[in-house]
């Protein structure tokens, strides 16, 4: 899931009643984007997206200032430093992508989600 699709998932599950059924295409849909929390990405930085937990993967893309970004897992790479300290932890954020976590307001220094597998 990408970042965008992340977001219009929690804006779409704001606006849920209760009358959602969870055993309905739809209602696990809902279920599924409600279990995913997003956190905001340090103000004023442009994000490297790299293809595996580490500054040495491939970059795939950059997020913009502002952005926010779910996260699927975390694992163990490259020890970077930015606003939110110095870590070795990497945030899955989608297929195949992965931030530093010292660039994600998580409000811990340690892992905030499940391990990647």
């Amino acid at each position: 899931m990408s970042v965008d699709r992340a977001q219009e998932a929690e804006a779409i599950d704001s606006g849920a009643d209760s009358t959602d059924s969870a055993d309905g295409a739809d209602g696990v849909t809902t279920l599924a984007a409600a279990a995913v929390r997003t956190y905001a990405v340090a103000p004023g930085v442009r994000l490297n997206v790299r293809s595996g937990p580490g500054t040495g993967y491939n970059l795939v893309r950059v997020l913009p200032e502002g952005v926010r970004v779910p996260i699927y897992c975390q694992t163990s790479g490259t020890t970077v430093s930015g606003p939110y300290g110095t870590t070795n932890i990497w945030d899955l954020i989608d297929n195949g992508e992965y931030v530093s976590d010292a660039f994600v307001h998580t409000g811990s220094d340690g892992y905030v989600a499940a391990r990647c597998g």
